[in-house]
């Protein structure tokens, strides 16, 4: 008989996990995925076209907090967990009630899940959501355009709708984003890329997805998600931290795992953080990879029209999952407003609806900030009542995106823009372009 599984996920790395190891395995029969972290995604079914021969019915997708139940009812002897960006103490107490139900409570490594690219990677990745992965990987492609070198940028997965149409997408134009029918968090790490002028790819089954960029590219670029892993195996692998949160690069799962693997770790935000900050940063990269080139990097935030900020009264709009996944309590559009100089940042809560308002509960470290959350048609809509709702001068947009693209904002709207400049550019440079000297890495890794 098949043992019983299930994955508990977040619409991710759960779906990667099951492609690459129990998709086609004998030995286990997986029964149901669970969803967390991210809201409407649950109520769905993991369809029998990417499910496989297996899963005739597909696999249904239903809410983790009915895990013990689950568990009873299939007879289930090992809980997979499969989602990133949590503390260990977290982590462990989802184990606890998972072991206490009578299951095994399990990861699966990289080593396990990896996928074999027929091109060089790189990859960029990070202890923290919100460290900063985005403007590395930008700065990382910009080396390789230098170079003369083809890029496919392949994403980190969002799929939070229909998941057949969602197996391979590829993004050249920014029509590209409302042809897929994109979230706001989706669209805030694809739109820059395009931008610059990089094919994205992404979706749900990443052995198709990395088959249909190696046909247009010479080198893969893995954005990271969250502080997940790479789901390839890795020619480079650099890893973005954050001093303004220092010592979680050592508490939370996985990135302490992607701080151990890295070749190259970069310190961000040196020029906000303190002194004894970084520091303690240090210490725990040389303690826990030694033979990593370690990389300091300002974070320089700027806006479109300075003087729309100074002296007014500024509502900020910042990166949703860097405030919620990242636990932050500010992001670029704060630090914005206080470097140009406004008079005022408007406490946004009072005019919060709906979902918005809720998220101010859910996670109480949010003050004066509007995480730009847009997971559904309703939630887009309470996003702009509650931005155009409050009483302010202009609404400083410290999201990558183009917000006013996606919804009506009455106010005057200012974008700001963040990038990474290293302190030692010369150090990842020649890191980067080494793969392009090298021959690949002995693979030991799933290659379907």
């Amino acid at each position: 008989m098949r043992e019983n599984v299930i994955i508990i996920g977040a619409a991710g790395r759960d779906f990667h996990n099951f492609n690459t190891f129990f998709r086609d395995n004998e030995r286990y029969n997986v029964v149901a995925f669970t969803a967390s972290q991210i809201p409407f995604i649950d109520d769905r079914r993991y369809p029998p076209s990417l499910a496989g021969a297996h899963y005739p019915e597909g696999i249904p997708i239903t809410l983790f907090e009915r895990i013990e139940e689950l568990i009873a009812e299939n007879d289930v002897t090992t809980c997979i967990f499969s989602y990133s960006d949590i503390s260990y103490q977290a982590m462990m107490g989802i184990g606890s009630r998972v072991m206490a139900a009578g299951a095994n409570f399990t990861v699966l490594s990289q080593a396990q899940t990896q996928i074999a690219s027929l091109k060089p990677v790189i990859s960029v990745v990070a202890v923290r959501t919100g460290c900063g992965k985005s403007q590395t990987t930008r700065r990382v492609a910009e080396i390789l355009q230098n170079a003369g070198k083809r890029i496919a940028v392949i994403r980190h997965p969002m799929p939070y709708g229909d998941l057949e149409a969602q197996r391979v997408q590829r993004f050249a134009a920014i029509e590209d984003l409302k042809k897929h029918k994109c979230t706001i968090e989706e669209m805030e790490e694809y739109e820059p890329h395009i931008a610059a002028g990089n094919v994205v790819f992404a979706g749900v089954d990443y052995l198709d997805i990395v088959r249909a960029a190696e046909a247009e590219t010479d080198v893969i670029l893995w954005d990271g998600g969250n502080n997940d892993f790479s789901f390839y195996a890795s020619d480079l692998t650099i890893c973005v931290t954050d001093p303004l949160r220092a010592g979680n690069e050592v508490t939370h799962y996985p990135g302490e795992v992607n701080l151990r693997i890295a070749d190259v770790v970069i310190i961000n935000k040196v020029d906000t953080a303190s002194s004894d900050q970084v520091a303690a940063v240090r210490k725990n990269i040389v303690e826990r990879a030694p033979a990593a080139k370690i990389i300091e990097a300002e974070s320089p935030v700027t806006v479109d029209d300075p003087n729309a900020v100074k002296g007014k009264r500024v509502l900020v709009v910042e990166d949703g999952p860097t405030l919620t996944h990242g636990n932050m309590s500010i992001g670029a559009g704060y630090v914005a407003a206080e470097l140009y100089g406004a008079a005022e940042i408007v406490d946004p809560k009072p005019f919060a609806v709906g979902s918005i308002k809720r998220t101010y509960k859910k996670f109480p470290q949010l003050d004066k900030v509007i995480p730009a959350l847009g997971y559904s048609d309703e939630q887009l809509q309470e996003l702009e009542e509650t931005i155009n709702g409050a009483t302010c001068d202009v609404v400083l947009i410290g999201t990558p995106i183009d917000l006013s693209r996606i919804i009506k904002i009455d106010q005057p709207a200012v974008r700001v823009s963040y990038s990474l400049k290293e302190r030692e550019p010369e150090a990842l440079e020649a890191a980067v372009l080494s793969v392009l000297d090298g021959e690949k890495k002995v693979l030991t890794t799933s290659s379907s």
